[in-house]
């Protein structure tokens, strides 16, 4: 799940300080009649594939803006190795080049990548000049597709990374089109799990890399299943930010084992939620200004919502249910 979520909900704990030192009645009714709102929201049935889409979309469309605002193009969480690390952009470009690394990729092999799940497109470029190749990014959100052209312009790369609106379920490129697929965070949204490993497959070269890191939960044993209190948590982080249910990293190795063109030899896996957790003490810092409160509460309904119910993912986090899951494999040649 994105970083920009973190930073909501940090950013909502400072709007409601504020509110709440706030003197005038009506400030706090205005308050309490919100966070009921929320509430009752969090509770509503879980929605099908074509409201996630537009719940996604609208959600990133008003959230993107204050996300770049606050942290720059990186929409995605950073590496932090030693775990005291201060330099928070560049462990946010860390975290792309240790996934790169980690998964064997090297230069000489990428001529052209797609990002799915885009976001603005900061992976993307930056994969663009560190192997002078070219690269494709899709989202669901307009705004962040338009975001991600207009900054491939600034940097002078727009005739490399380009970025459009489309569903990773049904990726608008041919088959065999890509030396590297990347999805970095963006692997929860998806309803469809099988179909959405099927299309990372479909797109990729013979012989090209997949790179598959996302929120997942916890792996289970033979015959366990998640407790009640873990599918309650999950669910109501779900309705909070357009989520279907949730898999596993076995679920993920599952699928790809299962799958004829994959060399289930190169299959890398690890849980990196200990190279993460850091960060968010520094959105927690981030979020303490006017400036970054004003930007949330102009953001809208949804957002703030995300903002109020983040506390429910980052306790998933902490008891262990929610990790943050890499895997990488390559095609068969």
């Amino acid at each position: 799940m994105s970083r920009t979520l973190l930073l909501i909900a940090l950013l909502c704990s400072s709007s409601n300080l504020l509110a709440t030192s706030l003197s005038t009645p009506a400030v706090g009714e205005v308050r309490v009649g919100r966070i009921a709102r929320i509430k009752a929201s969090l509770r509503s049935d879980p929605r099908n594939r074509s409201d996630l889409k537009k719940g996604i979309a609208g959600f990133y469309d008003r959230s993107s803006k204050l996300w770049e605002e606050v942290w720059g193009e990186h929409m995605h969480h950073g590496y932090y190795d030693p775990p005291d690390r201060t330099d928070h952009t560049q462990a946010q470009v860390d975290m792309i080049d240790k996934l790169l690394s980690f998964s064997g990729v090297v230069g000489e092999g990428v001529e052209k990548a797609v990002d799915v799940g885009c976001g603005i497109g900061g992976s993307s470029r930056h994969i663009v000049r560190k192997y002078g190749c070219k690269a494709r990014g899709v989202t669901l959100s307009p705004y962040q597709a338009n975001r991600g052209n207009e900054l491939a312009k600034e940097q002078g790369i727009a005739d490399k990374a380009s970025f459009q609106v489309a569903d990773a379920l049904d990726m608008p490129f041919d088959d065999d089109s890509f030396d590297l697929v990347w999805s970095l965070e963006s692997g929860e949204h998806m309803p469809d799990k099988q179909k959405f490993v099927s299309e990372l497959a479909r797109v990729a070269k013979k012989g090209s890399t997949i790179i598959l890191c996302t929120w997942v939960h916890r792996d289970l044993e033979e015959g366990e299943e998640l407790t009640k209190k873990e599918v309650k948590l999950l669910r109501k982080i779900n309705r909070a930010y357009y989520l279907p249910d949730w898999c596993s990293s076995k679920d993920y190795q599952q699928i790809l084992a299962s799958r004829d063109d994959v060399d289930i030899s190169t299959m890398k896996v690890d849980d990196w939620s200990y190279v993460i957790a850091p960060f968010w003490k520094a959105v927690i810092k981030s979020s303490l200004n006017l400036r970054s409160v004003i930007g949330l509460l102009k953001s809208g309904f949804s957002t703030i919502r995300g903002a109020y119910a983040m506390g429910l993912m980052l306790r998933g986090f902490n008891v262990g249910l929610i990790k943050f899951g890499v895997i990488t494999v390559k095609m068969k040649e």
